[in-house]
């Protein structure tokens, strides 16, 4: 019997997603009839630490990952279970993606009091968020809407729409799906208004490059379409240097023609304030390069320009 520990962050989120996946692999398992069993690993990330500041005043990058990374590395855990949109664009040495799950909804969605939309938003309706990316691209929309900073769980940010004077909140719609509180959500903003964060709605299931069981393991658990779309999206991230930090977005999704699957991928590079907002979209076959060239157009349009003042 192989014992596997999967590491994972301590929020109410974190655990259930985890325990989703591990529940998966457990009928996986059961399937290719593989004697496993697996132990969860709570583990406090510098991101969970640190409540009080905005995500891009905290600064560096992995803010969520890099401690669950090290138990990686020193061999404590086995596997862990990441949301993909936390994880940098370079791996630690010795590190890899073992396996990327079917995706969630990808979407931002609006939580509110009252309003049914975010066109139904009064004019100066208070809006948290903690994400550079969201409230950059909806002061583009809104410059009406006065955006504070909103950090900690989901279910103390839903609390804080109740007693701390807020319109609304901007999430990420999977999180609420995953954890059965899709009831909450009072619009999904579609990827025309708000683009994705590199990787949205996708978890990551990292390991050791060289543990092979865990690898043939997860390698029946990887599922492609979604790893394709995620690598386009996160080669673009890697060329523009980005992380959760920034106000970058991207979504990528595979079409099928003539018998060939395209990749077609939007993305973004936008100001805080949202009056600058660069946008292109591409296709291609290759999602290493197709990400790259995207970034390179966007670069080309001021994207690294915009980036260095927000980088400070």
């Amino acid at each position: 019997m192989r014992k596997i520990v999967v590491g994972t962050r301590q929020s109410a989120l974190a655990l259930t997603q985890t325990g989703q996946v591990v529940d998966q692999l457990r009928e996986l398992c059961r399937r290719l009839e593989i004697e496993c069993e697996f132990e969860l690993r709570k583990i406090v990330t510098k991101g969970d630490r640190i409540l009080d500041v905005t995500l891009s005043k905290v600064g560096g990058k992995g803010l969520f990952v890099k401690e669950i990374e090290q138990a990686l590395m020193d061999g404590e855990i086995d596997m862990a279970v990441h949301s993909m949109k936390d994880m940098p664009w370079e791996l630690p040495e010795g590190l890899v993606i073992g396996a990327v799950p079917f995706r969630e909804d990808p979407r931002d969605c609006l939580i509110t009091r009252e309003a049914k939309s975010l066109e139904d938003l009064p004019h100066g309706a208070k809006v948290g968020t903690s994400s550079l990316r969201r409230s950059s691209q909806l002061q583009h929309l809104r410059p009406d809407l006065h955006i504070e900073s909103i950090r900690g769980n989901i279910d103390s940010r839903l609390k804080k729409l109740d007693t701390e004077g807020f319109d609304a909140i901007l999430l990420a719609a999977a999180g609420l799906h995953r954890i059965g509180w899709q009831d909450r959500i009072s619009a999904y903003l579609s990827p025309e208004q708000s683009l994705p964060a590199v990787g949205q709605g996708a978890l990551c299931i990292q390991c050791r490059g060289n543990d092979e069981f865990t690898l043939d393991l997860l390698k029946h658990y990887n599922d492609e379409k979604t790893a394709i779309a995620v690598a386009a999206e996160r080669s673009f991230l890697g060329k523009l240097n980005g992380g959760c930090q920034v106000p970058i977005g991207a979504y990528a999704t595979l079409q099928e023609e003539d018998g060939n699957s395209v990749i077609a991928m939007t993305g973004m590079v936008g100001s805080p304030d949202g009056k600058q907002m660069l946008k292109e979209t591409m296709t291609g076959t290759d999602p290493e390069l197709l990400g790259k060239e995207l970034a390179e157009a966007l670069i080309a349009r001021g994207a690294a320009d915009i980036l260095a003042v927000v980088r400070g």
